[in-house]
């Protein structure tokens, strides 16, 4: 019955990468694999322990995973309304509006920079499309634009890495207790920015002249078209930002998990926007409320991984993610080997699962379990505790090494999507230099072990 379970969830795993031949929406996949992998779980208990006492067993394990996923989906949805609020109000024009240069080079590095610290505040998703946006007002022609948009497709993995809110595997991290606000942005920050400034320097010497500007367009009555006043952008970009750089200090004062951070900013956004347009009509009012925005969330992704979450956690559950991890332990040897082909391999396969795997794989070390362990065994367990080695690399590969395929991280699927980029021209022109970042900046964090 175990093997079946590896079984199906290679098989939902190939549907998941291989979405757009099959015309199967990933979530669908993943939903399916998680119910189906959960039932070969509890029929194989079943014929060991009597059905009753096994159906048992297996639900309260479910349940407790169940629990441990929620957060992380809370937590999604919250931010995932928060950002859309933001963008429906327009807030992001106070800072599209103020890039005025045409020079290749400039707009280069300033769109690298925009991204690589709009996606430690935001998601390198949201961040994405934000800046596609952007470069769409900036930039004429998208072979010309293409290579800003794999800048920005670096830069916003790169930003997410270091933010405990950039990366959904980073946010997994950070509320299963595995890194700290603190300990990944004081760790994993120059690693990211030495990923970033690698392609940034190189592109510098490639890159001259002028980038085109789009045709400008007039249009009358523009001003009164505008569904939101200066005030009422300015208000909602400040609460919005405000909420989500806010979640990491309430989880520190009040030790509650992130999620109910994320649902007070949500809430004092709901109640902001309510009172500001409340003197409006029904037609004008409904896409600006809370409500309105729902409409928009992606609600496919939060299905997405809910399924995948729980298709992991069912395999731990049945003890194969134990197993690959010994066999890593034993065929790769350090953790730093470990952590940069998991990264590599995020670039062909989700790096949500890779993350939940391992955070299945290798259990959180408590500092007393490492003081109780032999001489042999504690400097193992010291890589896996709280702010260890292994979690803050882990961080940074899986939310870097994805950049070196288009379709290895969720911002190179949207970029890909939105200005129909092909899967061989980000090959040629892109790959390689993300490729340089990641591994630049997984060699600083090594080299900044070693001075320490």
């Amino acid at each position: 019955m175990y093997a079946w379970m590896a079984l199906i969830f290679v098989v939902g795993y190939l549907c998941i990468a291989l979405e757009h031949p099959l015309k199967i929406d990933k979530a669908a996949s993943a939903i399916l694999t998680a119910v189906l992998c959960w039932t070969v779980l509890v029929l194989g208990e079943g014929s060991i322990l009597p059905a009753a006492e096994a159906g048992h067993g297996v639900v309260v394990k479910l349940r407790h995973h169940l629990g441990e996923i929620s957060e992380i989906l809370f937590f999604l949805l919250g931010a995932m309304t928060i950002v859309e609020l933001i963008d429906s109000h327009e807030g992001f024009r106070a800072i599209t509006d103020r890039i005025q240069t045409r020079k290749r080079v400039h707009l280069l590095w300033i769109v690298g920079f925009i991204t690589f610290f709009l996606s430690a505040v935001l998601d390198n998703l949201t961040t994405t499309i934000v800046m596609v946006s952007l470069l769409r007002k900036l930039v004429r022609g998208r072979p010309e634009r293409w290579m800003y948009v794999g800048v920005v497709v670096i830069a916003a993995n790169a930003g997410g890495a270091w933010s405990p809110i950039g990366d959904v595997t980073t946010t997994m991290l950070w509320i299963g207790n595995q890194i700290s606000a603190t300990g990944v942005i004081s760790g994993l920050f120059l690693p990211s920015l030495v990923c970033l400034l690698v392609p940034l320097l190189v592109l510098s010497f490639r890159l001259k002249g002028e980038a085109p500007r789009p045709r400008l367009r007039t249009h009358l009555g523009e001003e009164q078209r505008c569904p939101t006043s200066d005030f009422e952008r300015n208000l909602v970009l400040v609460l919005g930002l405000g909420s989500l750089l806010f979640v990491p200090v309430f989880k520190t004062v009040t030790h509650l998990p992130p999620y109910m951070g994320i649902l007070f900013g949500l809430g004092v956004l709901w109640v902001a926007t309510e009172v500001i347009h409340r003197g409006k009509n029904a037609e004008d009012k409904h896409p600006l409320s809370v409500v309105g925005v729902l409409r928009k969330v992606d609600t496919p992704s939060v299905l997405f991984f809910l399924g995948i979450l729980l298709a992991v956690s069912s395999l731990a559950t049945a003890g194969h993610l134990t197993q690959v991890a010994t066999l890593l332990r034993e065929a790769l040897g350090n953790v730093y080997a470990i952590n940069y082909a998991i990264g590599l391999l995020s670039a062909v396969v989700d790096n949500v699962p890779l993350v939940a795997g391992a955070m299945k794989m290798y259990p959180l070390a408590s500092p007393a379990a490492v003081a109780a362990a032999s001489p042999a065994d504690s400097a193992w367990l010291g890589l896996f505790v709280a702010d260890g080695t292994f979690w803050e690399m882990l961080a940074y590969c899986a939310g870097t090494g994805g950049s070196s395929l288009i379709i290895g991280s969720a911002a190179g699927v949207a970029a890909m999507g939105m200005e129909k980029i092909s899967f061989v021209w980000y090959l040629k022109r892109v790959s390689l230099l993300a490729f340089l970042g990641y591994s630049a900046g997984a060699a600083t964090y090594m080299g900044l072990l070693a001075l320490a």
